[in-house]
């Protein structure tokens, strides 16, 4: 039988990141586990932030902010960055992280990150606890090693953290891809015909020569005609 418990933001997982903003010269971090796409085209996400928050007024005024996305090698960072303030701590000196300049905003990246989303503030909506930015994604930047051949972006490669319920995961084994429940299979290849193989063939057996007969003595030679004239044979014309 289940249990009913009291009303909570329990819906996990969720991707963890680190969102930036303020300046290259004067950057701050926080970590943001209520994070989420909203919208296709324009291409858009939000994020919740408590309005207490250092980083709240740095965004809202501003308007701008950066995502970015943090390998597993980094939750240690992740969650560094996530229970201390930016009031009384440079994140990014005590954690080893360089800031730097994101394509279409003032708001820095974090150059550890391998990937990055620039976006720009369109509206807050006022939640209770937490205030939602709603931004359009103005550019993305990703290292090169994250692209396969045919351009597709592997974010995969990543090693992303997720966030449930207090604690953090590394993503576990690919069950499938979207879609694939109604994808039809692909027909197995036919296996190719075998061609007979040949026989090796055999070798011919050599003709014998049959010997002549040594003569008798007293054998007379043959005398062969030719134009009326007898002449004695050596076993052909001359």
């Amino acid at each position: 039988m289940k249990k009913q418990i009291l009303p909570g933001a329990l819906l996990s997982p969720v991707p963890a990141v680190l969102v930036s903003c303020g300046t290259v010269e004067k950057p701050n971090l926080l970590t943001v586990a209520w994070v989420g796409t909203v919208c296709t085209h324009p291409a858009m996400v939000s994020i919740s932030v408590r309005p207490e928050r250092y980083s709240y007024p740095l965004i809202k005024e501003s308007g701008e902010f950066v995502i970015n996305l943090p390998r597993e090698s980094m939750a240690r960072t992740l969650d560094f960055c996530g229970v201390r303030s930016g009031r009384n701590t440079d994140k990014f000196s005590v954690c080893g992280l360089t800031a730097v300049p994101a394509a279409g905003v003032s708001a820095p990246a974090v150059a550890e990150c391998p990937v990055s989303f620039s976006c720009k503030v369109k509206e807050v909506i006022p939640l209770g606890s937490h205030d939602m930015f709603l931004a359009e994604i103005v550019a993305i930047e990703a290292e090169e090693w994250l692209f396969e051949e045919s351009g597709r972006l592997a974010l995969e490669k990543i090693g992303m953290v997720a966030y449930a319920h207090g604690e953090y995961f590394s993503l576990g084994e690919k069950l499938g891809s979207f879609g694939y429940s109604v994808r039809k299979k692909k027909p197995a290849a036919k296996p190719m015909p075998s061609k007979p193989q040949k026989k090796p063939e055999q070798p011919r057996p050599f003709a014998q020569k049959s010997l002549a007969a040594p003569r008798k003595s007293g054998h007379k030679k043959p005398v062969y005609k030719k134009s009326g004239k007898q002449f004695p044979g050596k076993g052909g014309f001359r």
